[in-house]
């Protein structure tokens, strides 16, 4: 833990599932429904950083997200990012892009496309299609 790092203090968002190893929270971002992170619980900045079986175990964790958010949302795209470059602390975006979504098909930080948020089914479903696929073998 780095007393300096958001992500090492806080949850990072509303959590949705938690190992010993990583953590899924819901994002609240709004035009942005869907839009979860994986983060890595140990202060490490990049995927090298972990050990092979550790980065195998966050990409996993990364794809069930994904396609939980597949199943659930119907999303034109899903967008995975790990930037860091504010918090280097580990942790992935999965954000579901939709047609009318504010920014598409721009990135997130890109020009606004149009007004108004994309609308989408609540996060209780969302975070039970994540539990479920973090279940499968």
């Amino acid at each position: 833990m780095t007393a300096d790092c958001e992500l090492c203090r806080q949850p990072g968002g509303t959590l949705i599932w938690r190992d010993d190893r990583c953590r899924v929270v819901a994002v609240e971002e709004p035009g942005y429904p869907g839009f979860c992170r994986v983060i890595w619980n140990e202060h490490v900045a990049e995927m090298s950083d972990l050990a092979a079986e550790d980065r195998v175990h966050c990409m996993a964790v990364v794809n069930a997200v994904e396609l939980a958010l597949r199943e659930t949302l119907q999303p034109a795209k899903i967008n995975l990012a790990s930037l860091g470059n504010m918090v280097a602390h580990l942790h992935w975006h999965v954000i579901p892009r939709f047609r009318d979504d504010p920014q598409f098909p721009q990135p997130l930080w890109g020009p606004r496309q149009r007004e108004g948020a994309a609308t989408r089914a609540g996060s209780d479903a969302v975070a039970q299609a994540v539990l479920r696929q973090l279940q499968k073998p």
